[in-house]
């Protein structure tokens, strides 16, 4: 049976309501970030050969996947999103061994090699996250992720100090893809309501390989070799790229719509179905050019995104800093054994999983006590921040303590009790400016993720390499003050800036919803 243009036309527009999808029919009220997002938003109802999804309950459509789906993915998301932060500071407590053997004499160099992965993280996310808009997320993730995988390999062969530096860049380069990719995917498959338990186990994820990676370090180094620090990370990886190769699917929807329009296509014989971003003037160097130019436009034409980056570049460089310089609090001033003082890093892992449970449980519930009393049923980004406070005072809170308690060498539990504290603070700053940018960057979700993660990476790449001098100078009770001061100014007006400033500077963007 021959199936007639119209027909397909009048499926196309199956389970669709003319009158609150067309442009029109968007009122200033109705433009929720829910309503914004490419899935549902039709260009021009009038096109004939424009496709998209068949209502909003389309099985095809990512959003309206089965659940187990869903959460599948945002699993192997995650799992990406914490083996290659493993790799940022599993060679922490090894520092010694790999100068010794390498013969890296200058500390400056030791450091180097450690923070460089961090720095090569701040330029990968600007060719990964547009490439997965223009190409999806699947292949780009799993391309990336093998250039990790060889990089971290050879990492382990390294003769010379050169050798290491060289292939911790790339590996750094090729690792920082699963960050932005994860922050797109969970956009694509979760609505806005449903993100704050999947964004909160996606975001751990990043927070606990870095803290992990240092206490499996320490065990492997002294009963080992520093170079299955790199080996054993190569192992687990390409586990999860073995799984991701048989469970993972695509989730970008232009990706997939393009998909059915091509489909379309061969079926009707129309050749002139399209969908809103395949317009005849879009050639590939235009969306490439633009694609790659875009993490570029939003750091700097978006205050919203500048006033996150800026906030969590110093919240990550503090992370690190920390990371950096437990060894050197452990194993002199404690005089633990590089194994045992390994073990104190669980200490921010717990501060995460508390910071975890009770942001998760929270942030939820006030978004939508507040899409109910003040938003009379329509929703905000804004909603996202009031759980930011509390965490911009645990931080320095933590520091504080952390500090002074290892400065009058306090009882180990002591500086253990101020980092969870800090790390509880962490966690909180993170979910609540992750789940914000989401909703304030619907479409742009990994471009927006690139642009925050280049310049938290140069933070996390420049704080450990001045920590050695700033304890040195300041020991850490005023050298943790002055970083607690400083995370005080930056993380209490932001809440506040963004709260009372932040609808107009949404409504002023060509990127943001609302």
């Amino acid at each position: 049976m021959q199936i007639t243009q119209e027909a397909v036309q009048a499926a196309l527009r199956k389970g669709l309501d003319p009158e609150a999808q067309t442009p029109e029919a968007l009122t200033p009220e109705s433009q929720t970030p829910e309503s914004q997002t490419p899935i549902v938003k039709l260009e021009d109802d009038a096109d004939p050969n424009l496709v998209t999804w068949d209502g909003p309950d389309d099985v095809e459509n990512p959003k309206s996947w089965a659940f187990a789906v869903r959460w599948r993915l945002t699993i192997i998301a995650s799992a990406f999103s914490f083996i290659s932060p493993v790799s940022t500071s599993m060679t922490a407590p090894a520092l010694g061994a790999i100068g010794e053997e390498l013969h890296m004499d200058q500390e400056f160099e030791r450091f180097l090699s450690l923070s460089i992965f961090i720095l090569a993280s701040a330029f990968g996310p600007f060719l990964a996250g547009p490439l997965s808009e223009m190409y999806g997320r699947r292949p780009v993730l799993q391309l990336f992720n093998l250039f990790y995988l060889c990089f971290n390999t050879a990492c382990g062969f390294a003769m010379t100090g050169q050798q290491l530096i060289v292939c911790r860049f790339f590996a750094g380069f090729g690792g920082s893809a699963a960050t932005v990719i994860g922050a797109g995917i969970l956009g694509d498959v979760w609505n806005t309501e449903e993100r704050g338990l999947s964004v909160s186990i996606y975001t751990l994820g990043t927070l606990l390989g870095p803290t992990i990676g240092p206490l499996c370090g320490g065990f492997i180094t002294q009963y080992s070799s520093w170079r299955w620090t790199f080996w054993a990370i190569s192992i687990a990886n390409a586990c999860i790229q073995v799984v991701a190769t048989l469970f993972f699917r695509e989730t970008f929807a232009p990706v997939l719509l393009g998909r059915k329009a091509a489909r379309l296509r061969k079926e009707t014989g129309n050749p002139d179905l399209h969908t809103k971003w395949q317009r005849p003037d879009r050639t590939f160097t235009k969306l490439a050019l633009t694609a790659v130019a875009r993490p570029f436009m939003l750091l700097t034409t978006q205050p919203i995104l500048q006033v996150l980056a800026l906030y969590i570049a110093y919240v990550f460089g503090l992370t690190y800093l920390a990371l950096s310089t437990f060894p050197i609090l452990w194993t002199t001033q404690y005089e633990m054994p590089i194994s045992i003082a390994g073990l104190n890093y669980l200490a921010l892992a717990i501060g995460y999983i508390i910071g975890t449970q009770i942001c998760t449980r929270l942030i939820d519930v006030v978004y939508k006590r507040l899409k109910e009393t003040r938003g009379k049923g329509t929703g905000q980004p804004e909603y996202r921040l009031p759980l930011l406070l509390p965490g911009a005072l645990m931080i320095p809170i933590g520091l504080f303590w952390y500090g002074w308690s290892a400065q009058n060498h306090f009882h180990w539990i002591m500086p253990d009790i101020g980092i969870a504290i800090f790390g509880a603070g962490v966690k909180f700053a993170l979910q609540c400016t992750q789940l914000y940018a989401l909703d304030v960057y619907p479409t742009y979700a990994a471009s927006a993720s690139a642009a925050s993660m280049f310049v938290r990476s140069l933070a996390g790449f420049a704080f450990p390499l001045f920590a050695p001098y700033l304890y040195l100078s300041l020991q850490f009770g005023w050298g943790n003050t002055l970083l607690a001061l400083v995370a005080l100014v930056l993380g209490v007006p932001a809440p506040f800036f963004l709260w009372y400033f932040g609808p107009s500077l949404r409504r002023r963007s060509p990127y943001a919803a609302g």
